[in-house]
């Protein structure tokens, strides 16, 4: 439990960082983002979370990384 709530910190932190830093550049991203058809933003997230549990795979389950 305490690695799963390190983890949930952080995202937040990482997720957090571009709202503080560049505020007036996020709401134009999202004004463009509103823009993209739906279908286009599901396959763009299902890729990422495709990329992120291969970049999990790697970390936890080789020793590529070291």
């Amino acid at each position: 439990m305490k690695y799963f709530l390190s983890v949930i910190g952080m995202v937040m932190i990482v997720e957090g960082l571009p709202y503080f830093a560049f505020p007036d550049q996020i709401k134009n991203f999202l004004t463009k983002i509103s823009e993209i058809p739906s279908n286009q933003l599901r396959m763009m997230g299902f890729f990422l979370m495709l990329i992120g549990l291969g970049v999990l795979y790697i970390a936890l389950k080789t020793n590529l990384l070291g």
